[in-house]
């Protein structure tokens, strides 16, 4: 039998931002102790995932192994890496590990789903570790945009690993710890095997800023701003909310807080203690009734989210709070790519309204991943033997190889699905995995080759056309077919009503149908749906998608 390897596994985030999964094996090829690190998910959007309430990733590979898997490693709270915990914990049934911060956020996701808190276990960050089969797995404090971010030190039989999760260099995050440059010189001091990092925001060349950089401008533009001042952020930059909130009470103004997420964040940073001296704050219904130059609204829906507090706001009104002319709105906050649409129709909902918005302005946001220049200086701090880059789109992940190859190191773009053996000096393909995405639709979990997504916009595309037919006991029609039609226009060239056309048409066709097409469903629905599909791209210039409907009468 071969000797035991360690593995590398990406599941989710390897070629795309969002839905991390990665799967660290060793042992016995086949055979491998597994740990899973991180289990998030990513959004739908109506041009591709129609109706789809959340994409997860899709996880039948280590379903099927779970009886290996020992345990799940969470980095931190944002969406993409813990939103699918509750989702899975069923079908993994592995204990998961966090920092307190992000246990509370996935405990409180848990409990929607009826699981157990104590699924969810804290853990104190370096030094302290834990083992999980043959992998000893510290939470290594690293800046980021939500608090407790950690990167993972994972001690393997074969040598080091260190997984970054997502991070950036910043000495003062004004929420969490600082980059500890000295903790990390002392992690990689005994040689790392493996370095598999962020990628996120590599082809940004210039220097990284810190969070604390945008409380003066902020503040000042509070100050200068005449009527009712709105912000928006993402919930879980803490950091940030309480930034602005700070600005708001600095320029003489009562903050409100608005959106479930909002005051879901905030007070999971004050139970857990990472979040102090947050100034108070009032109800929406206190702020309704003050001047609006005395208020400041700190809102969610920083990605043009339809159901969240900006979008309601530019609807007309939000726990009756409307915007006026004169009134400032800020995105303190980076439009994520496939988020513009969302983000521009908000924008223009309170320019109609007289609203001044700022957005895209950097004096007002600063990223939470690590720029080129902090990825250089990861890379010499830790001066891995290899590079393996994660968290990134294919492009981003092959810059970063360029780049670690730069430095000397070995880099090797691995996607999903991709197993990277990490044995000896240098890493290889083991084999490929199949992966793809789960969606939840609803209350249900469906498979993204299924089939019904792809229904779904077919219909949206083509339109819908229902068509009714009675055959009596001796194999003949009982009267003409008849059609119901949706998602399509009334009339057609013709100018006769397209539902005329069509039962026309499909009268014709059953006069002319043979015995032996009457007595066959199959091939009575198939010339069905012919004629139909002929007859709309004649009158409206569309194929409609076609139900057959076919009602047999018995002795």
């Amino acid at each position: 039998m071969s000797s035991e390897r360690l593995i590398y596994l990406p599941l989710g985030g390897a070629g795309e931002i969002g839905m991390n999964a990665y799967v660290y094996g060793y042992g016995k090829p086949g055979k491998e102790r597994l740990i899973l690190v991180d289990l998030g998910l990513t959004f739908p959007d109506m041009d591709t995932t129609p109706g789809v309430d959340l994409i997860l990733p899709d996880i039948t590979w280590l379903a099927e192994r779970r009886d290996r898997l020992e345990a799940v490693f969470i980095t931190h709270a944002h969406e993409d890496h813990v939103g699918a915990v509750a989702h899975y914990y069923e079908r993994l049934g592995a204990p998961i590990h966090a920092r307190a911060f992000t246990a509370n956020i996935a405990r409180a996701k848990m409990a929607e789903y009826g699981h157990p808190d104590k699924a969810v276990r804290v853990v104190s960050p370096w030094p302290e570790t834990v083992t999980a089969g043959p992998f000893t797995v510290g939470f290594a404090p690293i800046s980021h945009s939500i608090p407790e971010s950690s990167g993972l030190v994972i001690d393997t039989p074969e040598g080091r690993l260190v997984h970054t999760g997502d991070f950036k260099i910043d000495l003062d995050p004004v929420v969490g710890e600082p980059f500890d440059r000295a903790m990390w010189e002392d992690i990689g001091a005994d040689g790392i095997k493996a370095l598999i990092c962020d990628s996120t925001n590599v082809l940004s060349d210039h220097a990284g800023r810190s969070e604390s950089s945008v409380g003066d401008p902020i503040t000042e533009l509070v100050e200068g701003s005449k009527g009712m001042v709105v912000a928006t952020t993402f919930a879980s930059n803490v950091a940030r909310v309480k930034t602005l909130a700070e600005a708001g009470i600095r320029a003489g103004r009562s903050v409100c807080l608005m959106g479930r997420a909002m005051n879901r964040m905030v007070e999971a940073g004050k139970e857990t203690g990472v979040l102090t001296g947050f100034p108070a704050t009032i109800p929406p219904e206190e702020a309704s009734k003050l001047p609006r130059e005395s208020v400041m609204l700190i809102v969610t829906g920083s990605q043009g989210e339809r159901r969240a507090a900006s979008a309601q706001l530019a609807n007309g009104k939000y726990n009756g709070i409307t915007m006026k002319e004169g009134d400032t709105f800020l995105f303190s906050s980076k439009t994520i790519p496939g988020n513009e649409r969302g983000v521009i129709r908000i924008i223009n909902q309170f320019s109609e309204q007289g609203v001044d918005v700022i957005e895209g302005d950097d004096r007002y946001h600063v990223s939470g991943h690590a720029n080129r220049p902090d990825l250089d200086a990861m890379h010499k701090i830790l001066k891995p033997q290899i590079l393996i880059p994660m968290h990134g789109e294919h492009r981003h992940l092959r810059e970063h190889v360029k780049l670690a190859k730069s430095n000397r190191i070995k880099g090797v773009v691995a996607v999903n699905g991709m197993m990277i053996d990490l044995g000896g000096n240098a890493p290889k393909v083991a084999e490929y995995v199949e992966t793809g995405r789960t969606y939840l639709d609803g209350t249900v979990k469906i498979g993204a080759m299924d089939g019904i997504v792809r229904d779904r916009i077919r219909m949206a595309l083509n339109g819908h056309v229902m068509i009714n037919v009675i055959i009596d006991e001796d194999d003949a029609p009982l009267g003409d077919p008849w059609v119901e039609i949706m998602g399509l226009p009334e009339t057609g060239r013709s100018r006769a009503p397209l539902v005329d056309v069509l039962e026309e048409d499909l009268a014709q066709f059953m006069g002319r149908a043979g015995d032996k097409t009457l007595a066959d469903d199959d091939k009575l629905e198939q010339g069905l749906r012919r004629v139909a599909r002929q007859s709309a791209q004649t009158e409206i210039g569309k194929r409609p998608e076609v139900t057959v409907v076919i009602s047999r009468l018995t002795e």
